[in-house]
């Protein structure tokens, strides 16, 4: 018993790091993480300073000089089937970012599997804890980390079960694989997965850490306050866009391409009478988090600030050229001639080809766009209409009032509505 306030003294001190570890993994309002001004980071001697605490970063200068020389970090925050794979390519297509498409898909089929929009307090806290720490460690280019999701777990540091590895053209080319001359630029994602066999995930991070950049895009995360932690951490120079899509669009969408779970959506659209069983989440959801995020986002909080954007996926569809031009001023990036001779090849497509491939790209955007008031019908539009009339107008969708003005193609729904970032 001699040693006995040791031992309690230990337990205290592992108690309070358990506890710290705890908060930040689940709080939804993060510590402030600011760094501190000392000499050998910054030159600026030490701190002496009596500001609030609750000043944001982003008001230290020498922060945002020090975060302009790093990597910028581009995180695509989006919802199934809002055009996040396009918005996604257009950063890939970048000689100079290393892209990854949707790694939080392993984070969900380990943890909740067959519940990703699950609504659960203890299963989205799991979730956005786990997704937090992945994309923190991808954007600092470990890899590895990713390891601990994928199913089965890779061998020696290789898999082949990486989600849509095709979809990364770092991932596709040298150092990562050889099966392709640099020459070679546009390499299909199926003859990707098929010539590069195996993905080293040990070069898969040299080939991150070679790149100025690094982009991830995601739909696992419901809004911009879920990310809080990211947005702050010092250790990032993260940058938000915000990619939103007309809800109505959304939903028919999903109903092409989800086809078993929006069955009873599908049966509304056919007898015009609707389920008295129909999930009605499938909708709302996507409102009230589309809702949520961008209030907060077009509210300007300080820790936003520089960090936030908001896309309509239609003003993208309408004028391609113009609002990547947008996307990468606000990214602080030249928009290289790889992502202009990629949007050329691939907003000019058929409908019909896109509609093929559920995931594809190639397509005629501006048609694309509206596309889906041919495939709901009227009482299904009134209904979506009324449970989203708030975001609906706060992003600048309008209503229709009769199934003649739904069909009416030459009058388009989305106003004009210019979306500044945050800067």
């Amino acid at each position: 018993m001699q040693c006995s306030w040791k031992a309690v003294i230990l337990l205290a001190l592992a108690s309070i790091a358990i506890q710290y570890t705890a908060i930040r993994t689940f709080t939804s309002k993060p510590f402030q993480l600011c760094p501190v001004l000392i000499p050998q980071n910054c030159g600026l001697g030490a701190q002496e300073t009596d500001t609030p605490f609750e000043r944001g970063c982003d008001e230290y200068a020498y922060f945002n000089a020090f975060n302009a020389s790093r990597k910028t970090h581009v995180l695509v925050l989006a919802t199934t089937r809002s055009g996040s794979s396009f918005v996604g390519q257009l950063l890939n297509q970048h000689s100079d970012i290393f892209y990854l498409f949707e790694p939080l898909y392993h984070v969900q089929t380990a943890l909740i599997p067959r519940l990703s929009h699950s609504r659960n307090t203890a299963d989205r806290r799991v979730m956005l804890g786990a997704s937090r720490d992945l994309l923190r460690s991808l954007y600092g280019c470990d890899l590895h980390f990713l390891e601990s999701y994928i199913k089965p777990a890779p061998t020696n540091h290789t898999t082949d079960k990486l989600f849509r590895r095709g979809a990364s053209r770092a991932l596709c080319s040298q150092p990562v694989c050889d099966a392709f001359s640099p020459a070679e630029a546009n390499v299909e994602e199926g003859d990707c997965v098929k010539k590069c066999a195996t993905l080293n995930m040990t070069l898969a991070a040299e080939s991150c850490r070679d790149k100025r950049h690094v982009a991830i895009k995601i739909v696992r995360v419901p809004e911009i306050g879920d990310l809080r932690a990211l947005v702050e951490d010092p250790r990032l120079n993260l940058k938000v866009i915000q990619l939103v899509r007309d809800p109505r669009g959304i939903l028919a969408s999903r109903i092409e391409t989800f086809r078993d779970t929006y069955r009873l959506w599908r049966i509304w659209r056919a007898t015009g009478r609707k389920p008295y069983n129909l999930d009605l989440t499938q909708l709302t959801v996507v409102c009230e988090d589309f809702l949520s995020s961008v209030s907060t986002g077009l509210s300007h909080p300080y820790w936003l600030k520089g960090k936030y954007m908001v896309v309509r996926y239609e003003d993208l569809a309408r004028n391609p050229l113009q609002k990547t031009k947008d996307i990468y001023d606000y990214l602080g990036l030249s928009m290289d001639k790889n992502v202009v001779d990629w949007i050329q090849a691939n907003t000019r497509g058929s409908n019909e080809l896109s509609a093929k491939h559920k995931y594809g790209t190639v397509r005629d955007s501006a048609a694309n766009a509206e596309s889906w008031r041919l495939k709901l019908s009227f009482d299904m539009v009134d209904y979506t209409q009324t449970v989203c009339q708030k975001i609906l107008h706060t992003l600048g969708y309008k209503s229709v009032k009769s199934a003649e003005e739904l069909k009416n193609m030459s009058l388009s729904l989305v106003a004009d509505k210019v979306f500044v970032p945050f800067l």
